[in-house]
Order: structure tokens, then C-alpha cells, then sequence
């Protein structure tokens, strides 16, 4: 009878150790929304490119202007959606949205996202237009790599998926756009999914 109540005072234990170094309340939700803002964004940027008259698609056009602006309207509304649905389902479970480790989480997730995107921004400069797709889901991998020791194992599994699909991009590099679809698309579709059902319903 002992040994049963040192499990559990054990288990216990643990289970209050891991909250403590871990933020549980991602939304699963707020991942299948996001994979939606990014299919419309790439469905618009298709229909960009191919109306687009000339040959190439220069820094000065305005049809890379679009491009770029699109892509921080998903940006942003991906991010403004996270926070919002993170922030509800922190109250629901009574786990302060700020606390020691989301902010590690967002550390941790920061620092290579950060660094992918300056490095993205210097192979613009320098018209290695091929490369861009696989450097954003090579690092964006990384970084929800590096975030996931605190926070839902998936991420983990998510990461690993976006530098495979990195990698790909990589060998394939004309098709940049299409493994965009897939890993910011339907690959936060298919995990957030995924995490909503296993996690937000409970």
C-alpha cells in the first residue's frame, strides 16, 4: 500500500515538475488557421505570378511588392490569431499566459526564426531567389525544433516535418512555392488539427 502512495506522490511530482518547465496551452486551432492564411496567401501569390507580363520577377516590381506584402499579412494575422487563442486557452486550464516558459518558448523559438529571416533577406539581396523557400522552412523548422522541449511534444514532430520538407525544397528549387503550400499550409493544418483534438477538447 506503501509503494502505491510513493507512485503516486512520485507521479505526482512529475507531472508538476513538467508543468512548471513547460507551456501546455498552444492552441491546436490557432495551427489549422494559420495553414489556412497561408493556402489563401499562396493561392493569391500564384495568381500574381502568373499574371505577371514580364520574364523574371525583379525586387523593383510591383508584383514582388505584393508578394512580400502578402506574406506579412499571413504573418501577421497567423501571429494576432496564435495570441488570441493561446491567451483564452491559458485562462480556461488557469496558466498565466506570460510566465517563465513561454517565455523560454519564445526564446528559444525567436532566435533561429530570426536568424533564418535575416539570412532569407541577404540571399534576396544577393538574387538567390531559389534558395529562399528551403531557408524559411529549414529554419522555421529549427526553430519549433528548439522551442519544443518547452512546450507540446508535437511541435517537435512539426519541426521535424518542415526541415524534411526544407531539404526537399532544396533539391527541388523551382518549386519553392508548392512545398511552402505544404509545410506552412497543410502541415499546420494536419498538426494543429491534431493537437485540437488531442489536447483542446479535453
Amino acid at each position: 500500500m506503501e509503494n502505491k502512495d510513493y507512485l503516486q506522490d512520485l507521479r505526482h511530482i512529475k507531472d508538476l515538475m513538467s508543468k512548471s518547465t513547460q507551456f501546455i496551452s498552444l492552441s491546436g486551432l490557432s495551427g489549422v488557421l494559420a495553414g489556412i492564411y497561408a493556402l489563401i496567401g499562396a493561392v493569391y501569390v500564384n495568381t500574381l505570378i502568373l499574371s505577371h507580363s514580364e520574364t523574371y520577377i525583379t525586387l523593383e516590381s510591383l508584383t514582388f511588392k505584393k508578394i512580400i506584402a502578402t506574406a506579412f499579412l499571413v504573418l501577421f494575422a497567423s501571429v494576432f490569431t496564435a495570441y488570441l487563442m493561446t491567451d483564452r486557452k491559458a485562462k480556461k486550464v488557469g496558466e498565466s499566459m506570460w510566465n517563465a516558459s513561454s517565455k523560454r518558448l519564445l526564446i528559444n523559438f525567436a532566435i533561429p526564426l530570426v536568424t533564418g529571416g535575416i539570412f532569407a533577406l541577404l540571399l534576396l539581396r544577393h538574387g538567390y531567389y531559389g534558395l529562399i523557400a528551403p531557408i524559411t522552412l529549414l529554419f522555421y523548422g529549427l526553430a519549433c525544433l528548439n522551442a519544443s522541449k518547452y512546450t507540446l511534444r508535437d511541435v517537435r514532430y512539426l519541426g521535424i516535418t518542415e526541415i524534411i520538407l526544407g531539404l526537399f525544397a532544396v533539391e527541388f528549387s523551382g518549386y519553392g512555392l508548392y512545398f511552402w503550400i505544404i509545410g506552412f499550409g497543410i502541415c499546420h493544418i494536419v498538426y494543429g488539427a491534431m493537437m485540437y483534438f488531442k489536447y483542446d477538447r479535453k
